[in-house]
């Protein structure tokens, strides 16, 4: 607590400090990337050479000091993020001491994953506020997408359903039969088909389902530590690139198809062959790594009994359910239409109760607060992402992509790249900062946007949540196999 304090007295002091500046600075915040080109253009013609990229930034953070102050608060929750294992655990040592409600469940609302990034909105509000004005912050607000939470809350809602789970079930219970339906032979199908589904039914509906049914078919068979976070880091990195062979399912492919002219022919045809064989490498190497202990798993019973939920529902149910599905990815970029959708298939749940389970709703929720924090965060660093992509070779590109991912929502990496005028007809830079982008999509919490949908429904199975260090060492093998796809394929 004393940390959280410090850093907004930190921020009142800074933001006292802006106030009492002088000096031009745009008359709205955050300044459009013209604002800052214009100017460094005037002062690479006074010095004869052009800017480097620090003196890039420089110019920009002395131009306007909010810009650093917004992302020093982006990096607090970053930091955050990494630190909230630690608060949950303390939120549960406050209960068993018998404290006070209030500190430990305000240690419980610090420690959820999903809340900090919405959290962090808060000081970036009241210094732009308190700065520019409280118009400032909510006209900023009217310019940022929402589109993308919103749909992930309607998506993870209908894919969590038990007839979409039951039809899943039994697609992938094909594969795993031909491994005597064991867990390890659930494992393999899951993680190999699962994340290809979001191609079709998008990437956060694919990882609602794939992670219930890893929570159902191998989650509930106690596997060890290691092999629990080697499975959601390669959930991770499979879901990430899994939805690259369309170009409306993959949100770091969604963001720049139209606006590069990428149909789905183009994205297939560049994506595809990595993709597949990324995917397989990827699942078969830790299934190699992790053989006996996989099989090891056949003889641990469940720890969950059987349950009702379980059971499938008539044909005509299913395939209204997908319908609906299918309706809602058609109509992902018409938030109006969607949510129009969502009210008339909750009556159809309703109408239909004798076939459903009781609706998910925290877990959406959850996640459309954490990506609806990411976005409004997202946005106000383009100050700083948008040089430092714009001087990099194909190859350097690939790499930092991937590696600005992992700090970033790959899908705000890449559609900032749209406003850099040098990648508007080259195709190898494009391929390069996608590629990188979904390479680097699993590596933490906040790399893709699917993530947290999968964060949310499976931290159970780890005690004190799941450790942002030891997801992204999970991650590491599968993320260097699918990089070296991308490259060499």
């Amino acid at each position: 607590m004393r940390t959280f304090l410090a850093v907004f007295l930190l921020l009142g002091i800074c933001v006292g400090r802006m106030q009492g500046s002088a000096g031009p600075s745009p008359s709205a915040f955050p300044a459009p990337l013209s604002f800052y080109q214009s100017q460094e253009a005037a002062l690479e013609l006074l010095s004869g050479s052009p800017l480097t990229l620090w003196q890039t930034l420089v110019h920009r953070a002395m131009e306007q000091p909010m810009n650093v102050l917004v992302s020093a608060l982006f990096l607090g929750a970053i930091v955050h993020t990494f630190l909230a294992p630690r608060i949950g655990r303390l939120a549960r040592q406050l209960e068993e001491r018998g404290a006070a409600p209030f500190p430990s469940t305000l240690c419980h609302y610090l420690g959820e994953v999903e809340a900090i990034f919405g959290i962090w909105v808060i000081p970036v509000a009241l210094t732009m506020g308190i700065r520019f004005g409280w118009h400032s912050f909510t006209g900023y607000l009217q310019k940022v997408s929402y589109n993308e939470p919103m749909f992930v809350i309607v998506i993870m809602a209908m894919a969590a359903t038990r007839p979409v789970i039951a039809c899943a079930e039994r697609l992938l219970g094909f594969l795993a039969g031909l491994g005597r339906g064991t867990p390890g032979a659930w494992w393999i199908s899951i993680l190999l088909i699962a994340p290809l589904l979001g191609s079709f039914i998008t990437e956060p509906a694919a990882i609602t389902i794939a992670a219930l049914l890893l929570a159902r078919k191998f989650y509930d068979h106690r596997p060890s530590p290691r092999l629990a976070y080697a499975t959601i880091g390669l959930l991770f990195v499979n879901v990430s690139v899994g939805g690259a062979l369309s170009h409306f399912a993959a949100p770091p492919i969604l963001m720049v198809a139209s606006l590069w002219h990428w149909d789905m022919a183009w994205v297939f045809r560049h994506f595809g062959l990595p993709v597949l064989a990324g995917i397989t490498l990827s699942t078969l190497s830790y299934a190699l790594l992790f053989r006996r202990e996989l099989a090891r798993l056949a003889t641990v019973p469940t720890a969950r009994p059987p349950s009702h939920d379980q059971r499938g529902a008539p044909f005509w149910v299913t395939a209204s359910h997908l319908l609906f599905i299918g309706w809602t990815v058609f109509n992902l970029h018409t938030p109006q239409v969607f949510w129009f959708s969502f009210l008339i298939f909750l009556a159809f749940m309703r109408a239909t109760a004798p076939y459903q389970s009781p609706l998910r709703f925290r877990e959406p929720l959850l996640v459309g607060f954490f990506l609806a924090g990411l976005v409004t965060h997202g946005g106000l660093q383009e100050w700083w992402i948008a040089p430092l992509v714009e001087d990099l070779s194909a190859r350097t590109l690939f790499l930092g992509s991937a590696l600005l991912s992992t700090f970033n929502d790959n899908a705000a990496v890449t559609y900032l790249t749209t406003l850099v005028p040098k990648f508007w007809d080259n195709q190898a830079l494009q391929y390069a900062v996608v590629s990188g982008a979904l390479t680097g999509g699993g590596l933490t919490l906040i790399a893709n946007a699917p993530n947290p949908a999968g964060q949310s429904l499976l931290q159970r199975y780890f005690q004190g949540g799941i450790a942002p260090l030891k997801l992204a060492a999970a991650a590491a093998l599968p993320t260097a196999i699918v990089g070296c796809c991308f490259l060499l394929l």
